[in-house]
């Protein structure tokens, strides 16, 4: 159900007009890539089952990478992108969605005037009856 859940997420966030200044939106971090880019930096999943359903608590942490000299230049397409991450449907042929919610965020400088954002959200994920 993992797997489901990172491809349909990739799916949806690369169907947004909002998110059209991207370069690259990746599963993972792109070889070759002008910034910016966005992938997942890491999931990991636990049990989050029922009596009668598998299910799994998926963390997904997503990485955007940009060049920019000030953070607040970032914040708009931050914001689309947590936007766009809360909208998904619950509804997908390998999983069915039962919550998302925003856990943390970091943000840091990197060389070359390069800026990376990282969000981690939390999906609890049951598998289709």
């Amino acid at each position: 159900m993992e797997n489901d859940l990172r491809a349909a997420l990739i799916a949806w966030l690369r169907a947004d007009p909002a998110l059209a200044a991207i370069n690259a939106i990746e599963e993972e971090a792109p070889l070759s890539a002008t910034p910016p880019w966005l992938g997942i930096a890491a999931s990991a999943s636990i049990d989050w089952g029922t009596k009668d359903r598998a299910g799994r608590e998926v963390r997904v942490a997503l990485e955007l990478e940009s060049r920019t000299d000030a953070a607040a230049e970032d914040a708009t397409l931050l914001a689309a992108i947590e936007r766009r991450v809360l909208d998904l449907p619950p509804f997908h042929s390998g999983f069915e969605l039962a919550s998302i919610r925003f856990l943390r965020s970091r943000s840091e400088a990197r060389a070359d005037n390069l800026r990376a954002a990282l969000l981690e959200y939390r999906f609890r994920i049951l598998a289709p009856n």
